[in-house]
């Protein structure tokens, strides 16, 4: 067995068992974007053989809140799997997770295929059926958030569930990125921000997914929801929080934990 395979074994395990593990670059320190993406290939493998299936995108570290909290520069990426996606009539139960943190997110859901090289975001805009309101719980399998940008995209860009509000908004008459957003915990304001904060805009997001996918031979389905980024600072949760986030033209989505 490889290294890669061998270090996504191990991913796969720490989520298995709730047991964190070392810094993957702490192993390989000049561990590549692509040797990230081979590693996360092989946890998605492992994944699917439990029976989860592709039925997104997400980027990370788009907002640049996020990208000074983690010591990066750049987005990270990972399929969303449909194990992660969660209504918002159910609770999450938090006990699945290590170190969980929410952050509230623009997702965009495809009506057309998208593939790159060269999206722009006009075709980005174009391929885009609407907006959902949503919340990404992050969690990272590497031992105390001590991760560089190789380690969060083999751990699968630090994923961990999704829950989506119920309206998808159609975009027609307005600008995502100017589209406000307030995150609340226990009734209590936590945060705001607006969709410039993804990377300038959520229709920028897809188009730099896209094309960042390209290389790897991987493109954007119709009904793929694209989680665009964080845009304000994730905070940590609790069992028994209530978190809802609300954004302008978008709509709402709430999530409680157990």
């Amino acid at each position: 067995m490889g290294l890669h395979e061998d270090m996504g074994d191990r991913l796969y395990t720490a989520m298995q068992t709730g047991e964190a593990i070392d810094p993957l670059t702490d192993e390989l320190p000049d561990m590549s974007v692509d040797d990230a993406y081979a590693v996360q290939t092989r946890l998605v493998e492992r994944l699917s053989q439990d029976g989860a299936t592709v039925v997104g995108y997400k980027l990370g570290l788009t907002s640049r809140p996020m990208q000074q909290m983690i010591g990066v520069d750049q987005p990270d990426f990972a399929p969303v799997l449909s194990h992660m996606v969660h209504d918002e009539s159910s609770p999450v139960d938090l006990s699945r997770f290590i170190q969980p943190k929410i952050e509230a997110e623009i997702a965009l859901v495809l009506k057309e295929p998208l593939r790159g090289p060269g999206v722009t975001t006009l075709q980005a805009g174009r391929a885009v059926a609407g907006a959902v309101a949503s919340l990404e719980l992050v969690d990272s399998r590497v031992k105390d958030w001590k991760i560089r940008l190789a380690d969060t995209v083999a751990d699968l860009a630090s994923a961990g569930a999704i829950v989506l509000g119920q309206t998808l908004a159609p975009l027609e008459g307005w600008d995502l990125r100017l589209s406000g957003m307030m995150v609340e915990r226990n009734g209590e304001l936590e945060d705001t921000g607006a969709g410039a904060a993804a990377l300038g805009s959520p229709l920028a997001a897809v188009a730099w997914l896209a094309n960042t996918l390209a290389p790897y031979g991987v493109e954007l389905q119709p009904g793929h929801v694209i989680m665009t980024g964080a845009l304000h600072r994730a905070f940590e949760v609790e069992p028994g929080d209530l978190v809802r986030a609300e954004f302008d033209r978008i709509g709402a989505v709430t999530v409680r934990f157990v």
